[in-house]
């Protein structure tokens, strides 16, 4: 739940994108992996839920150990493991709230106060997605995003589009700095996990 005004109050959807193939790690699933003897999904979903009002796992692959942690588990409704923007177009219609926040499930530094930065940047724009940037460079995972829009994906990626940033770019968005690029770190490779494991 995200207070925007003394009084207002607005309900978001929380979604971890856990779908993909994890190519870069051996064709592991992602989410499962250990960093401390924890797995990352259990991480991120430790600082993202308390954030949102509900919490749903995109995710393609070990379903019911997904489903243990107590989240409603989606998947992709578009074949051949689509990527990011699939879990968004099944939020399309699970999301039970009229905001939708996704994240990774390999980034477990994600910032606590992600989700309302988002939010009051979207409430004081008028646009459709809010995005957040880091040193610069645009992190497309980390986004909010109004529903009703998300029912054009579907379109795009039958016509080709399959990447997230330029679905944000064609999208009226609004860009959000944040100062700690470590939070928004995320596991792609064997070396990624041996940086979050180093001390900062």
């Amino acid at each position: 739940m995200v207070k925007q005004g003394e009084e207002h109050e607005v309900r978001v959807s929380g979604v971890i994108l856990a779908g993909g193939r994890g190519r870069r790690m051996g064709g592991a699933d992602k989410g499962w992996i250990e960093l401390d003897g924890k797995p990352l999904v259990r991480r991120v979903l430790d600082r993202f839920a308390p954030q949102v009002d509900e919490v749903l796992i995109s995710a393609n692959r070990n379903l019911e150990r997904y489903a243990a942690l107590g989240a409603r588990v989606i998947q992709d409704a578009l074949p051949h493991f689509a990527g990011p923007l699939a879990g968004l177009h099944a939020a399309s219609t699970a999301a039970r709230f009229d905001l939708v926040a996704t994240v990774p499930c390999d980034s477990p530094l994600l910032p606590l106060d992600l989700v309302a930065r988002l939010a009051e940047a979207l409430a004081k724009s008028n646009a459709d997605v809010a995005v957040v940037r880091a040193s610069g460079r645009i992190h497309p995972v980390f986004l909010l995003c109004r529903k009703h829009v998300l029912g054009r994906l579907h379109n795009d990626i039958a016509a080709g589009g399959k990447r997230l940033q330029e679905w944000v770019q064609r999208t009226s968005h609004v860009v959000v700095d944040f100062e700690d690029e470590r939070a928004f770190c995320n596991v792609n490779e064997p070396a990624d996990l041996a940086k979050l494991m180093r001390p900062h």
